[in-house]
């Protein structure tokens, strides 16, 4: 692993061999916050994206992870969501289930999915709704600088055009600064009906790791990660959290840095 100096706004930057040394290092970091946190507010809220994200959380349902992570105090939610039926192919939420949720024991009422019955407008108003609640509660912390949710860590990937959540380069959803949670019915990646964290909420995160492997995306990572201005910024170029940012890349991610 090695880790790349860059100004200080675009974060912690390591760079790993293979995916599943990123793999390995990802669940330490993962449950190192959890373990801190936990303790600190009695509740730990984290937000996933979809795509290959998931798979790289893998390594959190093996030794010592799976059994020194308190997963009661874990709250789950997605950064964005494909507005489909939760067992459609396409659902983020059947994606993190298969492949993550269904083999931890986090309480089934702390796993906070779209409303699969609404249009994608219902369901975005509907989500942030229920953040609201949550904030209410004090399940989700509120950022001072903000008032917009302080989630304590959010997992988020990459697309090869350097889109984040639902935010796509030059779409006006990506100028959202009021809502919590948008609506989108023109995606440019099938499906075209998702919800989306918008970017305030996204920044005012306490923790974010950007989680990019595959040399597919190394352009946007050079993008991102250098001074080289090009024309659009790429929604990845506005990730600057009120907290810490780290991005974990393997070789192949990092390959024009």
């Amino acid at each position: 692993m090695a880790e790349i100096v860059t100004p200080k706004s675009k974060g912690k930057v390591k760079v790993f061999d293979t995916e599943e040394d990123l793999a390995v290092s990802l669940a330490k970091y993962a449950a190192d916050l959890s373990n801190q946190i936990s303790q600190e507010r009695g509740s730990f809220t984290v937000v996933l994206s979809g795509g290959s994200l998931v798979k790289s959380l893998r390594k959190l349902l093996e030794q010592p992870y799976i059994d020194s992570v308190d997963w009661s105090k874990w709250h789950v939610f997605w950064v964005d969501e494909r507005v489909v039926p939760k067992d459609h192919p396409d659902s983020n939420y059947l994606l993190a289930y298969n492949e993550f949720l269904s083999k931890v024991p986090i309480p089934t009422g702390n796993v906070y999915a779209i409303n699969d019955a609404l249009s994608a407008d219902g369901a975005a108003d509907d989500y942030e709704t229920c953040l609201k609640h949550l904030v209410k509660t004090k399940t989700i912390d509120q950022s001072q600088i903000s008032g917009f949710p302080k989630f304590d860590l959010m997992l988020m990937g990459m697309g090869p055009d350097g889109h984040i959540a639902s935010l796509f380069p030059g779409h006006p959803l990506v100028q959202e600064n009021k809502k919590w949670v948008a609506s989108i019915n023109d995606s440019p990646k099938p499906p075209p009906e998702r919800i989306s964290f918008t970017l305030p909420v996204i920044n005012s995160s306490a923790n974010i790791a950007l989680v990019v492997a595959g040399a597919g995306k190394a352009t946007a990572v050079h993008v991102a990660l250098s001074d080289v201005s090009n024309s659009e910024v790429l929604p990845v170029q506005l990730v600057e959290p009120e907290g810490e940012l780290s991005w974990f890349l393997d070789k192949g991610a990092a390959s024009k840095l």
